[in-house]
């Protein structure tokens, strides 16, 4: 019956103390800061490892270090020139002060998903579509300064911001295939008036040439002359022959004769 009695003593005892240990002590991982409160009050951050509490006077809210990868819902933006696209993006953050990220903000991955969102909007809006497209680098830099320099004071480090998708209506798609159609027409019209401008350039060159020696103009004639004989064609060619070419001619007989 004593023996009996003992253990009906020790098991409560037994009991009490497993309690007492099960939450004086914590284990923290590598990648966890526990922030400890004493009585309310901050007191320390901890870990990782074996971390030992004072039973209902000290608690510990854990903190994750990892990077955290938030997904911005899609929004509706209203670009500078006046078009509604629907954008998403990624936000690359990590905890680097676990008391502020605990203390400072009552839920830090919602302050910074509501913060990215609204940011999101505030800087798309103030570019037009062709930027939106064209330079998403320099506005995935642009988000990310300001998100990190407002979630500084929340012990938050913003290490990236990607623009995933710009989504853009239907109409506005053949709006942009039309305009870039024309556009192509454009430059292929400039590019051949360039060519136009260097070949006139040169023929005006050739012929300068040509009319400040006389000669080299006959000889001209003589080769182009040259080139009809030799081709195979039936048709009759009338060709100017100039009054001087045969006086030009006939004096190269004669030297060629006195030689």
């Amino acid at each position: 019956m004593e023996i009996v009695g003992d253990l009906g003593f020790y098991v409560p005892l037994l009991f009490i103390v497993l309690i007492f240990l099960w939450s004086a002590i914590k284990i923290l991982r590598e990648y966890e800061r526990g922030v400890v409160f004493t009585l309310g009050r901050f007191t320390s951050v901890k870990g990782p490892g074996l971390i030992i509490l004072i039973p209902f006077v000290q608690q510990m809210v854990r903190t994750d270090l990892r990077t955290v990868v938030l997904d911005v819902p899609t929004q509706d933006v209203i670009s500078r020139d006046n078009v509604s696209v629907k954008v998403n993006a990624v936000v690359y953050f990590r905890v680097l002060d676990p008391k502020s990220a605990i203390i400072q903000v009552e839920d830090y991955i919602q302050a910074t998903s509501q913060l990215a969102q609204t940011t999101l909007r505030s800087v798309l809006g103030k570019h037009d579509l062709d930027e939106m497209l064209a330079e998403r680098d320099k506005l995935n830099s642009d988000i990310q300064e300001i998100l990190d320099k407002q979630t500084d004071a929340w012990g938050i480090k913003v290490a990236n911001v990607e623009i995933k998708h710009v989504d853009i209506d239907e109409s506005m798609i053949r709006a942009i295939a039309r305009q870039a159609e024309a556009e192509r027409e454009r430059r292929a019209k400039v590019i051949n008036a360039e060519g136009e401008q260097q070949a006139a350039a040169k023929l005006l060159e050739a012929a300068n040439i040509l009319s400040a020696t006389p000669e080299a103009m006959q000889l001209r004639y003589l080769s182009t002359l040259n080139v009809l004989a030799n081709e195979r064609n039936s048709s009759t060619i009338v060709f100017p022959f100039p009054m001087n070419l045969s006086d030009w001619l006939k004096s190269m007989k004669d030297t060629s004769s006195s030689n």
